[in-house]
Formats: structure tokens, C-alpha cells, sequence
């Protein structure tokens, strides 16, 4: 076979090379030039023998929207509602998913586990990489699993792996994992980032060629992303994350990109002796059984994806022996803790210049949307005067800088879900309160201040 035409691209300005170099010539930066693959000699040559385009039969025409609008796509469920959920449904047709999380979080358990539950409908492979096949079987064994509708495939070379799953057509392809998958057009390293960019590029080309559903897993970096170029992300349909705290069972899956659904979207898994089990009410874990109210603790509800959360936020304010008191967020962003306590001091009256603050959101969930703004400074204030907030009490609101509560997105969804679990007191924007102030046994107070929210918390 001929040899493949090969370039070397800057990762900084994007400068192509002919040959590989130290330093981008273009840019001066050091060590950036990565091998890609031009075009691949097989391919260039049948495009030549052609006479141009490859074929004018395969050449693609230009199509009207509205004769494919209707054609929605096909889902079919995993058997496992959280993955299905945050997939936005369940499994689409030649669908490119990659899914990245810390060593040993349950990654391949899930993916696995998932074979399992899809035997008797839609036929997978799973490719591993890292692990022989007696391992994967082990594990298999381990998870309770039926071994006898399980395929599997102890392979590196993305050309074999190509091969043996044009072979077989399944319909579902898991890849464990993309780093350790190399091809033979490249003379770079398995792992390196023109490896993992050219095998995922060829494995996206038959998932939409063949309709198989394609899953990668990915290594992540120390810093958390997904180890190997950024364009990665960008070249499959999916990417979920797998969260989950050192020393805790609970596992939290969430979709970060998503074609065939909402981004964002959360799903909880707690891990036992037989693999990765579902959190049908994943609320009750994010609060803690506390005998009796105690101080530095609010409950909020939060909105993942299409789902409402009942989390549990905590505080701690402690007097500070440092020149610049420690402001430690968990969960949330530390900037905007500061932010918060600049208008808790000027517009609620309660100075902690001087105050170390610690606050940490229950469960290791991660919570990025501003309705956490209320019950953060009802739990901080709580802490610091060292009164506790009313039992059943739920709150949730985003705070401006001239002390309004702003209101959130689907205020009356959150208050049905605190109903819901047996709350009994509601302190919201006014502008999410709903015509009625009760829903169910919960009473809802609307507030445009925080100072009237401070109140309204200090007098139920």
C-alpha cells in the first residue's frame, strides 16, 4: 500500500508543515506540530482513477429541509433509565458518544453494563484496549451479567477494529478507550493527539456510514477535561462526564454536549458489589437527615437538564486569624461567593470582612445556575449569627448587586417538586411566586429585596 500523505499542523496558529520541528516557524511556539493525515494515498488514488470526485453516483445532492423533517430520529432504550435520560431518550442510530471521568469512577462498568441489558434487543461489541478479554469477562461475571450474547474484541489498530466491525455489523461499537487506539497511517505514538484526532475521525465516519452507535471512552487530564485535542469534543454528538467524590459510592453523570437532547442533563447511579444501580429519587441523597435544625444549612432547588433537585447547601463562618479571611467554595463558583458576601454586607447588614466562610453543596453535585444565590446567603447568615434556618424550609432566587432577587427559570416546577417531598415554607423572587401562595401544604412567600428575604426567613 502506498504511503499516506502526512502534514504537520501547528496546535497554536494552525501553520502547516512539511516535515516535523521543534518550533512552529510561524508562531515561535515550541513543541506544537502534530502529525495529521493529509489525505490517505487509498483514497487519493481511487479519487484519481475516477477522474475527480469519487464517482458521481456517491456525489451528494442538494436537498430540500422539509422532505427530511419528518424523519426523527429512531431512539431505542438501554434498559437504563439515568443513561437514557441523559442521552436525551435512549440510543440514536449511528450516534457518536464520548464519555470521559477519573480512573475507576465506572466508565466501563456502566458501558458494559449496558451490553448487558441490550443482549436480547440490539447486538454491541465492545473493543478494549486496555484489558484483556479475560478481564472484561471477569468483570462481566462480577456484574451478574449473561455472558453468552456478549461479544468482545482485545484490539488497538483502528484498521482491524474497522475490519471486524464491518465483519459482524453490530449495532452498538464501545471503544475502551480512544487513547489506546492508533493507525497505521501515522507514525506518531498511540495516545498522541494526531493518533486520537485520525482514529476517532475514522470511527465517526462509520458510525454515520454504517447507523451504529458509537461510545469512546476517554482519559481525562489532571485538570478534569477530556485528555487529547479540543476538536474531539467537537467531532462526536455526545460528551457526559462521570462526577463523583473520593470515598463516595454515589456516581453523578452529566451531559455536557448533546445533539439528540438537553445538555446539562444529570443522571445519579449509586455503585454496589453488582455494578452501577439507579437513584430513582436522587433529592433524598443530596439532603442530609439532620435529628434537628441546625445552623449554616439551607435547602435550594436546583434544575439539572429537565430535572428539578432538592440540594442541601452548607456553611461555615468562623472567625479568621488571617490578614485575608479564606473564602472556600464546594460546588459552586468561588468567585461569585464573593460576590454575594459583598451584597450580604451592604445590603443585609451582616459583615464578614473578617470572617473565614466555607460553603459546600451536599452530595458533590456541582451547582452552576444563579438560583443558588438566595440559599447560600440564608446559610451563611444561619452560620454566622449561629440561629437555625426553620425546618422545612426551602428557598431559591438569584441576588443582584443592588440587593433585588431576580427570578429564575420554572419557579412553579421547583415549588411542586418541594411539595412534593414534605416541605412546608418557600421563600422565592416574587416574580416566580405563583397566584395562589400555597401549592399543596407549602406556603410560598414571594420577596423583591433581600432584605425582605432575610426577614421573611427570620420570622417563619
Amino acid at each position: 500500500m502506498a504511503k499516506a500523505k502526512t502534514a504537520y499542523v501547528c496546535t497554536e496558529c494552525g501553520a502547516e508543515h512539511s516535515k516535523w520541528q521543534g518550533q512552529c516557524t510561524e508562531c515561535g511556539a515550541w513543541n506544537t506540530l502534530s502529525e495529521i493525515v493529509v489525505e490517505p494515498a487509498r483514497a487519493a488514488g481511487a479519487t484519481a482513477r475516477r477522474g475527480g470526485y469519487a464517482g458521481a453516483a456517491d456525489a451528494p445532492k442538494v436537498t430540500r429541509l422539509a422532505a427530511v423533517a419528518a424523519l426523527a430520529e429512531q431512539r431505542h432504550a438501554t434498559g437504563i433509565g439515568e443513561l437514557d435520560r441523559v442521552l436525551g431518550g435512549g440510543l440514536v442510530a449511528g450516534s457518536v458518544v464520548l464519555i470521559g471521568g477519573d480512573p475507576g469512577i465506572g466508565k466501563s462498568t456502566l458501558l458494559l453494563q449496558m451490553l448487558g441489558t441490550l443482549g436480547a434487543s440490539l447486538r454491541g461489541l465492545y473493543v478494549t484496549g486496555e484489558e484483556s478479554l479475560a478481564q472484561v469477562a471477569s468483570r462481566g461475571q462480577r456484574l451478574g451479567l449473561g455472558l453468552d450474547g456478549l461479544d468482545a474484541l482485545a484490539e488497538t489498530s483502528i484498521e482491524r477494529i474497522l475490519a471486524e466491525a464491518g465483519a459482524n455489523r453490530p449495532d452498538v461499537l464501545i471503544v475502551d478507550s480512544i487513547q489506546t487506539i492508533w493507525t497505521e497511517l501515522l507514525t506518531a505514538a498511540p495516545g498522541s493527539v494526531s493518533q486520537v484526532r485520525e482514529s476517532a475521525a475514522r470511527l465517526v465516519r462509520f458510525a454515520k456510514e454504517s447507523g451504529t452507535s458509537v461510545f469512546l471512552v476517554g482519559h481525562v487530564t489532571k485538570e478534569g477535561g477530556i485528555a487529547g485535542p479540543r476538536v474531539l469534543e467537537h467531532m462526536v454528538d455526545a460528551v457526559l462526564y462521570f462526577e463523583g467524590e473520593a470515598g463516595s459510592r454515589f456516581r453523578i453523570l452529566r451531559a455536557f454536549k448533546n445533539r439528540f437532547g438537553a445538555v446539562n442533563e444529570l443522571g445519579v447511579f449509586a455503585m454496589s458489589e453488582k455494578g452501577l444501580r439507579e437513584v430513582p429519587n436522587p433529592s433524598a441523597i443530596f439532603l442530609s437527615a439532620h435529628a434537628q435544625p441546625t445552623p449554616g444549612s439551607a435547602v435550594m432547588v436546583t434544575r439539572e437538564g429537565t430535572r428539578p433537585l432538592l440540594v442541601e447547601v452548607q456553611a461555615l463562618v468562623d472567625a479568621s486569624a488571617l490578614p485575608n479571611p479564606r473564602r472556600v467554595a464546594l460546588g459552586l463558583e468561588q468567585n461569585r461567593l464573593a460576590m454575594l458576601l459583598a451584597v450580604l454586607h451592604r445590603h443585609g447588614g451582616a459583615a464578614v470582612y473578617d470572617q473565614d466562610v466555607f460553603v459546600n453543596v451536599v452530595g458533590g453535585i456541582r451547582v452552576q445556575e444563579t438560583a443558588a444565590d438566595l440559599p447560600v446567603l440564608l446559610a451563611v447568615l444561619s452560620s454566622f449569627r449561629d440561629r437555625a434556618l426553620p425546618d422545612k424550609l426551602v428557598a431559591f432566587g438569584e441576588v443582584g448587586l443592588s440587593g433585588e432577587i431576580r427570578p429564575v427559570p420554572n419557579g412553579e416546577e421547583r415549588l411542586r417538586e418541594a411539595a412534593t417531598h414534605g416541605f412546608t415554607r418557600a421563600i422565592v423572587p416574587k416574580a416566580n411566586a405563583p397566584k395562589k401562595s400555597r401549592i399543596g401544604e407549602l406556603d410560598v412567600v414571594g420577596v423583591d429585596r433581600l432584605d425582605e428575604a432575610l426577614a421573611a426567613a427570620r420570622d417563619a
